[in-house]
C-alpha cells in the first residue's frame, strides 16, 4: 500500500504466542519500525490505532481492546486500511507473537 508510508511500527507481541513454529517473522520490515512491549503499551495509552492482522479464529479467540480486524491474507488491503486509519496516523500491526508471520506482511503492505 504505497500511500500509507508513515507506519509506527509491527508490534511482535508475545501474546498468544505459539514457539512451534519453525519461521520466525522478520525483526526489520523496511519503511516501519519494529517496536518493543513496552513501546507498544506506550502507544496503545496513546490511542494509537492496533489492527490484528491474524484469522478469523484467532481472533475470535482474544484481542487487544479496541483492535481493528484486518485479516492479512483476506481483509487486508489499502481501501481497508484507509478505512480505519488516516494515512497520516501511526499504526501498529500485530499477530500472534515472533513466530507470526502476519504483522511483518501486513506491515509490508502498508509501507509498500
Amino acid at each position: 500500500m504505497k500511500t500509507i508510508t508513515r507506519l509506527i511500527g509491527i508490534a511482535l507481541l508475545t501474546l498468544f504466542a505459539d514457539t512451534t513454529f519453525a519461521k520466525e517473522s522478520p525483526m526489520n520490515v523496511e519503511g516501519a519500525t519494529t517496536v518493543d512491549t513496552a513501546k507498544t503499551h506506550e502507544l496503545f495509552n496513546q490511542e494509537v490505532a492496533f489492527v490484528d492482522a491474524r484469522k478469523d479464529s484467532d481472533w475470535d479467540a482474544g484481542r487487544i481492546p479496541g483492535a481493528i480486524h484486518l485479516d492479512v491474507k483476506k481483509a487486508l488491503n489499502e481501501n481497508a486500511l484507509a478505512a480505519e486509519v488516516k494515512k497520516d496516523e501511526p499504526v501498529v500491526f500485530y499477530c500472534n507473537g515472533h513466530s507470526c508471520m502476519r504483522s511483518s506482511k501486513a506491515s509490508a503492505m502498508a509501507v509498500g
